[in-house]
């Protein structure tokens, strides 16, 4: 038993220092200098005080995009569960989890199209009153949405009141110590983002030097040169370029002459951003599901190409590169194939492992589909969904071809080992099987009524490919349209996740087999 234990520990031990070995310096450092500063301050009872703020300056903004609907008197509906709270809110509820109550201090509802200007006050005045006890809610991501989100209520209404003035300021200053260097990524940026409008809101010099300072490197980091935000998640380059366009607006709305730069800097990335949104939505504007990508979550590209044209913001299509995604069509199909690195090294808490994954849509209607997103609970169903046996991909030998661990780490990772694209084919290699002394190639040729897709493996071992197909494809769709020589088709069910919280039986087709396979998708 002890040498059992023993092993287990040992196994940790080296999964935790194959993920650590890609984290930057700055991440180990600030989360080092995070956790002792917490120790110190909780051993002299350090406290926040409230930072007054007695002079205001209107400023101006006109309305980018509504919220889903979320709440509706005394209670809330996020990532598809309600809560109902009968006498006033709790701001600490993790009944439903840390995302749900993240969703619930974020106020994104102040955006909801039918809140009323009493309602949102009383939220906001709730939120206040509560604060000394609140959590969670004063983490500096939560700090950084609800920022955005009170300073655009309280403008589109006009409100100046030096109550919530005050506590926004105080929540501007906490968030401006507690940057989130530990994990950077898109939570950095989202600091970067709150930031620069807590500049504007409270014409705060401060404020207005780092926010411009995180969002300069960040997003000269962060969004690729083919446009895509660098964690390759469709749903938060969503997410990102929404913000990016409601930064615009606020700059536009509110000209300083030594922003002038800055704002061309933001029109630069975000016709990049759209340029690439563009060109992996599918032609009835349906978003892939790629890596932690989920629906109801992030606008739509139809609502961020909108808020764009009214920025005077032109939407041009690029081609897919960096991001190592690829996308043909025909007139009857759409594919999308990933022949790209997990990404970035030192952030990839939003990959899976999903190397030569790819999608189709059939007469603008979803075919081969991800399996899709339902949670960020640290569970087995964030395993399952993370892992290869979840993607239209080849699993060897049982294992997955990057080590997705936890909810948010990756250990050692597939690679991409060579490209070639050439007359409608697209051949890649990775090396994600290497302990097992195999390398995978997979090879797409896009003909106008017919996808081949063909792997080999440099040894033969025990393969399974996988196709997951959209709840609504029957058996005998996928008998007609598939075609195999020479192996068995074998039929079972998964879970099909197009929402948090959400799970609908779906067909998936496995293949065994031990060096090469080669399959026809008729269109």
């Amino acid at each position: 038993m002890y040498t059992i234990y023993k092993r287990v520990l040992m196994n940790k031990i080296i999964l935790l220092l194959n993920t650590i070995k890609f984290l930057k310096m700055q991440q180990i450092k600030y989360r080092i200098y995070y956790v002792l500063r917490k120790k110190y301050r909780k051993i002299f009872k350090f406290s926040y005080p409230i930072k007054k703020y007695n002079f205001f300056k209107a400023i101006s903004l006109f309305f980018s995009i509504y919220s889903p609907t979320s709440y509706y008197k005394n209670g809330f509906k996020f990532l598809n569960k309600d809560k109902k709270f009968i006498d006033k809110v709790d701001w600490n509820f993790s009944e439903y989890g840390k995302l749900w109550l993240y969703n619930l201090t974020y106020f994104d509802f102040l955006q909801q199209e039918n809140i009323s200007k009493n309602d949102g006050l009383n939220l906001i005045n709730d939120f206040i009153y509560s604060s000394e006890n609140i959590i969670d809610g004063m983490m500096p991501f939560p700090i950084s949405l609800r920022g955005i989100n009170w300073v655009k209520f309280l403008t589109y209404h006009n409100i100046n009141d030096e109550k919530i003035n005050n506590s926004l300021y105080t929540q501007y200053y906490i968030l401006l110590d507690n940057l989130e260097y530990h994990i950077l990524g898109n939570h950095l940026l989202e600091n970067g983002f709150s930031l620069l409008f807590g500049a504007y809101y409270f014409d705060d010099d401060t404020l207005h030097v780092k926010a411009k300072e995180i969002l300069s490197a960040e997003l000269n980091e962060q969004i690729l040169e083919d446009g895509a935000h660098f964690e390759l998640s469709p749903m938060y380059h969503q997410i990102m370029l929404f913000r990016v366009l409601d930064s615009i607006n606020l700059l536009q709305n509110n000209f300083q002459k030594r922003d002038e730069e800055f704002l061309i800097f933001l029109n630069q990335k975000a016709l990049l951003m759209l340029g690439w949104l563009s060109s992996i939505t599918f032609k009835n504007g349906d978003m892939p599901l790629l890596n932690d990508s989920t629906n109801a979550i992030a606008p739509t590209a139809k609502e961020l190409f909108e808020y764009a044209s009214r920025l005077d913001i032109e939407v041009v299509a690029v081609e897919l590169k960096e991001s190592g995604y690829r996308k043909f069509d025909s007139e009857k199909y759409e594919c999308i194939i990933d022949i790209g690195n997990i990404g970035p090294d030192y952030i990839p808490g939003h990959a899976h492992a999903d190397t030569f994954n790819f999608v189709v849509q059939v007469d603008d209607k979803p075919f081969i589909v991800d399996t899709g997103l339902s949670t960020y609970e640290t569970n087995d169903k964030r395993i399952r969904e993370r892992s290869t046996s979840s993607h239209n991909t080849v699993e060897i030998n049982g294992k997955n071809q990057s080590e997705v661990w936890g909810g948010f780490r990756v250990a050692n990772r597939a690679k991409i080992v060579d490209i070639k694209e050439y007359d409608n084919t697209v051949e890649a290699t990775h090396d994600g099987y290497k302990k097992e002394g195999i390398l995978h190639t997979r090879k797409w040729k896009f003909e106008e009524d017919k996808i081949t897709v063909e792997d080999s493996l440099s040894k033969a071992a025990d393969a399974i490919a996988r196709i997951h197909f959209h709840p609504n494809i029957t058996k005998n769709e996928i008998l007609e349209k598939i075609v195999v020589k020479n192996l068995e088709l074998n039929f079972g069910k998964y879970k099909y996740s197009p929402a948090f919280n959400t799970n609908v039986n779906a067909i998936v087709l496995e293949i065994q087999f031990k060096e090469n396979l080669k399959m026809e998708i008729k269109i």
